[in-house]
């Protein structure tokens, strides 16, 4: 095979596993009943004007499966780490008890993990659609070669197929997984 062809395929297969890792950021932002710090990535606490992430103005930890607590590096922050949390429509209720922010986290309704499946499956299918594009993408560079003989493209494109196979069984393993996660009570 030429460098050409290989490099393209070795490309391909590198963008295919970004959209698994990608898949898998996004689903661990999903939750599954249990408490985890990663609910919380997303929140912004305004810390003196500017957007700061959650965790970079306190320690964020779960003491039990049903509570996540949040220790501020200051303590003038607690309402500020209260509003971030509410603004950032998670639905949970944050108290403090003056030294902490506690969140309990409620069990999930079968309606909440029914939706949160259907959230984790479009996030699959966007997952497979990045690998096809991936696939379309390599396969058009594999068609502007010149200097490769049409056998060779031609297994190339083989190639790119059987990866992409690959890649689109994987994400479905990661999404089945995930759907178990959240289906269990």
């Amino acid at each position: 095979m030429n460098d050409d062809l290989k490099f393209i395929i070795d490309s391909t297969k590198e963008d295919m596993e970004k959209a698994i890792k990608h898949l898998e950021k996004k689903l661990i932002n999903i939750r599954a009943g249990k408490a985890s710090p990663a609910m919380l990535s997303g929140v912004m606490v305004d810390y003196y004007g500017s957007p700061t992430p959650l965790n970079q103005v306190g320690n964020v930890n779960t003491p039990d499966a049903r509570t996540i607590s949040i220790q501020p590096f200051e303590k003038s922050m607690i309402q500020e780490i209260e509003k971030a949390i509410m603004n950032a429509n998670l639905g949970f209720n944050p108290m403090n008890n003056g030294e902490s922010v506690i969140i309990n986290v409620p069990p999930l309704t079968e309606e909440r993990r029914k939706e949160l499946a259907k959230q984790a499956k479009n996030e699959a299918e966007e997952s497979k659609i990045g690998v096809r594009n991936d696939r379309k993408n390599a396969n058009q560079e594999i068609k502007k070669l010149e200097d490769a003989s049409e056998d060779l493209k031609k297994n190339a494109e083989i190639d790119v197929q059987n990866l992409t196979d690959k890649y689109i069984a994987k994400i479905d393993e990661v999404y089945a997984a995930k759907e178990v996660e959240i289906m269990k009570v």
